[in-house]
């Protein structure tokens, strides 16, 4: 911005300094009506039905913006379940359950509790990534700022003394962010799809742990997007083979001829941080070298 819009621009108070004037007004019939509220400070004048693309567009500008001053540039997102328990919790389910059904899921559940170990061995390796010469910082760990495998990816960061982002979504139920979200860096969202946008929009790798139809409408909408081109490849790691073949058989998608044989690599299972960390690296030292 030139010297001249600078000066031009300081001769106009800000929106901060005019709301706080407005509530300053002197009470009258006029002032006191909903109708003389500044638009920007009238909440019910934006959650009408009518406002929807405004609020779209707030919701899509505000994290942009912070994360922008935050000089992150790209992200590690970490999707996977609200339920899998951390491996100390683990013997308390099954302790609790009442029947059978209720046991043999405690179980299963137990079983998968060591993926909470790996999400946060995962989230640490990513959060040692130095910060480049320019101040930025990539592959910062990015979840949905809830309990569970979201919390492992959020501690993991904490374990390095490094920041974390929380995207968490409004519903029904309480759901607060996990303790280990950096909080200025814990957003709170209305709108899945804008959600889902973000989660994406600084994506540099995106690993995907046992979940349920949160993180399945994650991963195949970024599935699709690769597949379809709207965006280029990044690598995907898939924790749990035994899991994901299991619950979706992707063997069969490509018998039944509606994906193709070749979108079968657009993930890569694997089984142990370590082991994905590898293929992430591997998957930018081999674009570097094209």
């Amino acid at each position: 911005m030139t010297k001249d819009k600078q000066t031009h621009r300081s001769r106009f108070h800000k929106a901060k300094d005019d709301a706080q004037f407005a509530q300053q007004a002197t009470s009258t019939p006029q002032t006191a009506s909903e109708a003389y509220k500044l638009a920007f400070q009238d909440t019910d004048f934006l959650l009408r039905e009518d406002l929807r693309p405004v609020r779209f567009q707030l919701e899509l500008l505000k994290p942009e913006l912070l994360l922008d001053e935050a000089k992150i540039e790209s992200t590690l997102v970490i999707y996977g379940s609200a339920r899998i328990p951390e491996p100390d919790q683990a013997d308390g389910l099954e302790a609790a359950a009442t029947d059978d059904a209720s046991r043999n899921i405690a179980r299963r559940l137990k079983a998968k509790a060591r993926y909470y170990d790996e999400a946060r061995k995962l989230a640490r390796l990513a959060s040692q990534v130095p910060v480049d010469a320019n101040g930025d910082r990539n592959f910062v760990v990015c979840s949905g700022g809830g309990p569970s495998i979201m919390e492992a990816a959020n501690r993991g960061a904490a374990d390095e003394g490094r920041e974390s982002i929380g995207l968490n979504i409004v519903l029904p139920h309480e759901q607060a962010p996990n303790r280990y979200v950096t909080p200025s860096l814990s957003f709170q969202f209305h709108y899945f799809a804008l959600r889902k946008m973000h989660f994406l929009l600084r994506a540099r790798a995106v690993a995907v742990f046992p979940g349920g139809f949160g993180t399945f409408d994650e991963m195949f909408e970024l599935l699709t997007l690769i597949q379809t081109g709207k965006i280029k490849p990044i690598p995907i790691v898939l924790f749990g083979k035994q899991f994901w073949n299991r619950v979706v058989d992707f063997e069969a998608l490509v018998e039944e001829g509606v994906i193709s044989a070749r979108d079968l690599k657009l993930f890569t299972f694997v089984e142990h941080a370590e082991e994905a960390w590898d293929v992430i690296q591997s998957f930018y030292a081999n674009a570097d070298h094209h």
